[in-house]
């Protein structure tokens, strides 16, 4: 890289950039919208830096390119938006109402918190990643030997700060009481 380009470079972003990131803030509703308009603007520039024109014409060659910027910007919001609205349509027919295990989300989000980081991160990596003992293990530099312990601890651990009533505990071992059964007495 020639030394001449990067100082003319540095020269034009000084110059410059207070006033292409106004350009841009005014432009847009976030900030940060308005930070990546105008670093795309100087990246335009410094590929393009023989093209662009002495000062005066500077500043008017800049805006130029930043309004481009902002359109490209602008469209790939409406494709984003758009996928988005068509994913969430797709999901809708797909998904279950969820608000019951919003619920129970809730209360598990809350005694996972207060775990040990040590015992969130194998629960999580089990339960949110789907990832059985022995993957686990490479995640975590360990054998399996040690994972499978750790796991069980964590979900003791878990299961006791979690309240009695989300019903996920299996039905004690054993044999289920009978019933007793009902005879008709003959007269």
């Amino acid at each position: 890289m020639s030394e001449g380009r990067e100082d003319t470079f540095r020269r034009l972003y000084a110059a410059h950039f207070d006033a292409v990131l106004g350009f841009a803030l005014r432009r847009v509703e976030r900030p940060e919208d308005a930070a990546d308009v105008t670093a795309d603007t100087f990246l335009v520039a410094w590929r393009r830096l023989a093209h662009v024109p002495p000062e005066p014409e500077t500043r008017p060659w800049l805006y130029g390119v930043a309004r481009r910027v902002l359109a490209n910007h602008r469209r790939g919001d409406g494709r984003r938006s758009a996928l988005g609205d068509r994913l969430r349509r797709e999901l809708a027919s797909v998904v279950p109402d969820g608000s019951d295990a919003v619920v129970h989300r809730a209360d598990v989000t809350a005694a996972m918190r207060r775990l040990s980081a040590r015992d969130q991160e194998v629960l999580e990596l089990h339960l949110w990643e789907g990832l059985e003992p022995r993957e686990i293990a490479d995640v975590l530099g360990v054998t399996t030997v040690v994972v499978r312990p750790r796991l069980s601890r964590a979900r003791g651990r878990l299961r006791a700060l979690l309240p009695e009533d989300l019903g996920n505990d299996p039905p004690p071992a054993g044999h289920l009481p009978s019933t007793p059964q009902l005879t008709r007495k003959e007269p």
